[in-house]
C-alpha cells in the first residue's frame, strides 16, 4: 500500500527515535505522536535505563503528547511507531482514543494490532482507532535483527 508523503515522514521520525534507542543499548522501537501536522510527542524505549518495564516508546510518546496538550485524550492525534505494540500500549492507545496509529514491523510474539492479538479493533471496545501497517517495515525489522544478533553474539562470547 503506498501512503501519502506525510506518514513516510513521520514515520521515518519514529525511526530515528528507534536508532536513538540502539545507541543506548536498548530494544530499538520508537514513535512519534502527531497533532495539527506536528510531532507533539516522542519516545524511544528506555526500559533498561530507566528500570522501569513501562518505559515502551509508545508509553513516553503518549506521556509527552497528553502533557503537550494538557488532555487525558490524544483523539485528534496520530501514532507513529516503529513496531507493532504490545498489549501495555494498545491499551493506552485505546484509552487515550488515538485516531490513526501506523506501525512497521509486525511483532508475532507480543504484538497486539493484528498479529498475535488483535486487541485495538476489538468490537467490545468503546474506541478503536484506525490501524495501518508496513510503513518502513524492513527497517524497522532490520533495526531489531542488529540489536538482538549483538546480544546473541556478546551472550555467546561470555559463555564461551
Amino acid at each position: 500500500m503506498i501512503f501519502p508523503e506525510f506518514v513516510y515522514r513521520f514515520m521515518f521520525s519514529a525511526l530515528s527515535e528507534a536508532e536513538r534507542a540502539l545507541q543506548e543499548n536498548e530494544v530499538p522501537i520508537g514513535a512519534v505522536i502527531v497533532y495539527n501536522n506536528a510531532i507533539i510527542g516522542r519516545g524511544y524505549n528506555q526500559v533498561e535505563k530507566l528500570k522501569d518495564a513501562t518505559a515502551h516508546a509508545e508509553m513516553i510518546a503518549i506521556t509527552a503528547a497528553c502533557a503537550h496538550l494538557s488532555n487525558k485524550f490524544l483523539e485528534e492525534c496520530d501514532l507513529y511507531v516503529t513496531v507493532e505494540p504490545c498489549v501495555m500500549c494498545t491499551g493506552a492507545i485505546i484509552q487515550t482514543k488515538i485516531k490513526n496509529v501506523y506501525f512497521g514491523a509486525f511483532e508475532p510474539k507480543f504484538g497486539a494490532c493484528g498479529s498475535l492479538y488483535n486487541i485495538i479493533q476489538n468490537e467490545n471496545n468503546n474506541h478503536k482507532p484506525n490501524v495501518f501497517s508496513g510503513i518502513y517495515a524492513e527497517e524497522s525489522k532490520t533495526l531489531l535483527e542488529e540489536f538482538f544478533r549483538t546480544k546473541r553474539v556478546l551472550r555467546d562470547k561470555t559463555i564461551n
